[in-house]
């Protein structure tokens, strides 16, 4: 599937001060209920002996504030609105902190004026840009030539050894398969050991996307005709490894996207960048192997192209929240090769985000499903697709919840979402658009467009 994409070509840089956002999106950065509660209660507080909005052509837009604690000395709390960031002086291990949190909420009612930022969030700003700075190339001590924080490129023998390790562990799976096959997949789930030692041979090849991809069956293990099918998709995939000289770009791309071929990160940024005004359609957080992974849905508003932005997090690390469902980005993205909807990374931001005044991309549930049909064409292996869904409405029957539309179609609501009282009560019966991941399993409903605002489910 292609979209009208423009790559950058000079276009001057601005910076504005972000527009207001509102109480759900201030809510949605809170890492739990506690800290939301905390932060309810300290919005209006007296405690705040000072707050302010620095806007001016120094630094980014930057709320700013000082608030009374238990101590003699007010904490410092700063919250840069265009990812954003935040820093506090206080001791919270939570992030951002109620401090942080109650700032935002004081701003979101319009209780901040604009102010010259104090020195010590001046010289925060000043730390994070540097930080932030283009580093000099360094040179490695083989060939002197630029590099990255001066590692050099796998060399052709350390690339040839890694796909030799790839190929022999897929050649492996592809027996396995069999034997499952042959033996019976009625059995399958009382056979959890051999499945767990399977993926680990995957891991140990270096084919750590294949090895989920096998990770992730155990979630069908009770639906022979599933399983089978995730089976094949897995075979379609070692037989693709085996044949990537014969497969057009596209698609031998998306191959070593979903055996677990790495690309670095710089190589990504390294390509020409898109820029767009990109909306946040919404946010999931899944666990994966003690591994928290979010995705994190783009819509470009003039384009509609989707993107997926991916983050992980280890137990104990937090996530990124520089991403607020119903706000948009002007920004540039740089696109990971392979794959459906394209992978990409934030390369540079333009201005602040602003709040979303239309959803991008939003059409009837034939209309997606058949972009989601192409998708497939071109990646076999796709688990999830972005939808936005116009006109659609709740409803229920016999099997479940689903989304239908003025033209009947209808899409089952995944019931691992959960009952979709939410979404119920903000449409109250009348038709709407709705943001969603679609998988096998149904649609799960992230976001709905009420009020002017993109309200996150």
């Amino acid at each position: 599937m292609s979209y009208p994409l423009t790559t950058v070509s000079g276009m001057a840089e601005t910076t504005t001060v972000s527009t207001v956002w509102t109480t759900d999106q201030v809510m949605a950065l809170a890492p739990d209920s506690a800290a939301q509660r905390a932060a309810r209660a300290l919005a209006g507080d007296r405690a705040w002996l000072e707050t302010g909005l620095a806007a001016d052509d120094d630094i980014d837009p930057t709320l700013w504030g000082l608030c009374q604690g238990s101590g003699s000395t007010p904490y410092q709390t700063a919250v840069d609105l265009t990812e954003p960031a935040f820093k506090c002086t206080c001791p919270s291990r939570k992030f951002p902190c109620k401090h942080a949190l109650a700032l935002l909420l004081r701003w979101s009612s319009g209780a901040v004026p604009e102010a010259v930022a104090p020195s010590w969030a001046s010289a925060w700003q000043a730390a994070r840009a540097a930080r932030a700075a283009p580093k000099p190339p360094v040179e490695t001590a083989k060939s002197g030539v630029g590099g990255t924080a001066g590692r050099a490129a796998p060399s052709e023998k350390a690339q040839a050894r890694r796909a030799d390790r790839i190929a022999s562990g897929l050649d492996e799976l592809d027996r396995w398969l069999a034997d499952q096959v042959r033996s019976g997949l009625a059995g399958a789930a009382k056979s959890g050991p051999a499945w767990d030692s399977m993926t680990a041979r995957l891991v140990d090849a270096q084919a750590a996307s294949a090895a989920g991809i096998l990770r992730r069956t155990g979630a069908v293990m009770g639906s022979p005709e599933r399983l089978l099918g995730e089976l094949a998709r897995l075979h379609l995939l070692v037989g693709g490894y085996r044949r990537l000289d014969e497969l057009p770009a596209e698609i031998a791309d998306s191959v070593r996207m979903r055996v677990g071929v790495p690309i670095a990160t710089e190589t990504v940024l390294a390509g020409p960048p898109v820029r767009e005004r990109w909306q946040v359609h919404g946010v999931r957080d899944e666990i994966e192997d003690q591994l928290t992974v979010r995705r994190a849905w783009l819509r470009g508003a003039a384009t509609g192209q989707p993107l997926i932005i991916l983050s992980f997090a280890v137990a104990g690390q937090s996530l990124p929240i520089d991403l607020l469902p119903g706000t948009e980005i002007d920004a540039d993205v740089c696109l990971y090769p392979g794959g459906q909807p394209a992978r990409a990374l934030i390369a540079k931001r333009h201005a602040p985000p602003e709040r979303m005044h239309f959803v991008a991309g939003g059409a009837g549930i034939e209309d997606n499903l058949h972009a989601h049909a192409l998708a497939l064409a071109g990646d076999p292996w796709l688990d999830y697709w972005p939808m936005a869904l116009d006109g659609v409405v709740p409803v229920r029957d016999g099997s479940g919840w689903a989304l239908v539309d003025a033209s009947g179609s209808g899409l089952p609501i995944d019931p691992a979402a959960g009952e979709p009282w939410r979404l119920v009560a903000v449409t109250a019966g009348r038709a709407a658009t709705v943001t969603g991941e679609w998988s096998a399993g149904g649609l799960r409903p992230l976001g709905v467009w009420a009020d002017d605002r993109l309200v996150r489910l």
